[in-house]
């Protein structure tokens, strides 16, 4: 593109040009600048990546208090637009506010991947509060508090807050065959009503649940608190929030109530945000205030300004764990499908790997190479062309597609 360069002219014979020339409004010279306006921004669509860290799956990165939230902070920096889950972005009573970055409860986000929901984002929403009645009074009063803060400090909507009638009686423990943490309520319905109660009485459309949990003895933690194994909590914690996601169409995150762990100098830094407070409350709230709505897809119409599967670009989620719902809708889509990228360094107790499932992905090292081929995606780059000797001289495609109806090109960067 051709740039105009002037000289630059002193100050005060500027200002006698301009008052001795006045009536002929002269053009004042303008400085050199490598900006086209034609070429703005406005002529492309946002860019949308998913990020996907599944809960209770002892992920390297993710599958701790919060750890896979600077990845997140990262990728927001480069793309439009992501969307990521509670898992990625809560750190129990840290939180980091992006105003790029929706957050969708896994269960929609499944549904979101398999083009049955789409997203509405939202300026506000009114958040319900409810809370587990077998919490004693002291802990409940913590989660209440901390409510309070959010709305007196940070201005968040929670309007309201309701007690089941029926201790909901938490259940967790892992699978001895996936080793993935999971769980149950015994008392699904007394949740069920709470949720209908707040939503009936106040019109809320966020939930944010906390529930009582059974307090762990130490020695079933202290992997944890070191960095190590599963999060125990995780599993049941996605099925409650499952639960009413599936029965209201609206967003839902838990947080626990439990006793505070005796101190301890030995906490691995992964861990230490569920350490440092009374509840795991804070994020919960924070990011159910501007989590997007949930919307039914119809054939045969469409809400405006809505996000659909179609408009992601890129998918993210660890090497290993590509079976689940959502990772295999966008990794079969038949429509703008996404570049799927897989990190070898965050791994977790699943097998569900790209070569197993068929399914074509980019492989990288770790979240720092994610991000670098997400940016060139973002650019319009072949990922491959951006290292030594990775682009030979065009072929003729000859390769027969396979029987599950996708074709296998799995290739490390």
């Amino acid at each position: 593109m051709a740039a105009t360069i002037t000289t630059a002219t002193p100050l005060h014979h500027r200002r006698q040009f301009l008052s001795s020339t006045k009536k002929s409004r002269p053009v004042i010279p303008s400085k050199i600048s490598c900006f086209a306006p034609h070429y703005s921004t406005k002529c492309r669509r946002d860019y949308t990546t998913v990020m996907i860290v599944p809960t209770g799956v002892g992920a390297s990165i993710g599958g701790f208090a919060g750890d896979a939230l600077p990845v997140a902070r990262a990728l927001s920096s480069v793309v439009d637009c992501l969307i990521t889950h509670p898992n990625v972005l809560n750190a129990a009573m840290l939180y980091w506010p992006m105003s790029n970055v929706l957050y969708v409860e896994g269960y929609a986000l499944d549904q979101f991947a398999q083009n049955l929901w789409s997203l509405k984002p939202v300026h506000q929403n009114k958040v319900g509060l409810v809370l587990d009645c077998g919490i004693e009074e002291e802990l409940r009063i913590r989660q209440l508090q901390v409510a309070d803060a959010t709305r007196a400090s940070l201005g968040l909507p929670v309007v309201e807050y309701i007690v089941t009638d029926t201790p909901l009686e938490v259940e967790k423990w892992v699978d001895p065959k996936s080793g993935q943490s999971t769980g149950r309520i015994k008392h699904p319905g007394s949740l069920l009503r709470a949720v209908q109660t707040l939503v009936n009485r106040c019109q809320v459309n966020a939930i944010a649940v906390v529930a009582r949990f059974p307090d762990d003895d130490i020695d079933d933690v202290d992997d944890y608190r070191q960095g190590m194994g599963i999060d125990v909590l995780a599993g049941v914690e996605a099925v409650i929030s499952h639960l009413v996601v599936k029965e209201f169409q609206i967003p839902c995150a838990h947080a626990p109530a439990m006793l505070p762990l005796p101190l301890t100098r030995a906490l691995c830094p992964k861990s230490a945000a569920e350490e440092i407070g009374y509840t795991f409350l804070p994020s919960v709230l924070v990011g159910l205030s501007r989590a997007p709505q949930y919307r039914v897809n119809n054939s045969k119409f469409f809400e405006r300004d809505c996000l659909i599967a179609s408009d992601v670009d890129s998918v993210i989620l660890p090497i290993d764990a590509c079976g689940g719902d959502g990772a295999l809708a966008f990794a079969r889509s038949e429509r703008n499908k996404p570049l799927i990228i897989v990190v070898e360094e965050n791994e977790t107790v699943l097998n569900s790997t790209p070569d197993k499932l068929g399914i074509e992905a980019v492989k990288v090292s770790n979240y720092w190479e994610a991000i670098g081929v997400i940016a060139g995606h973002k650019a319009g780059i072949d990922p491959n062309s951006l290292r030594r000797n990775r682009i030979g001289n065009i072929q003729q495609h000859t390769s027969l597609t396979p029987a599950n109806g996708f074709a296998v090109s799995s290739f490390h960067l």
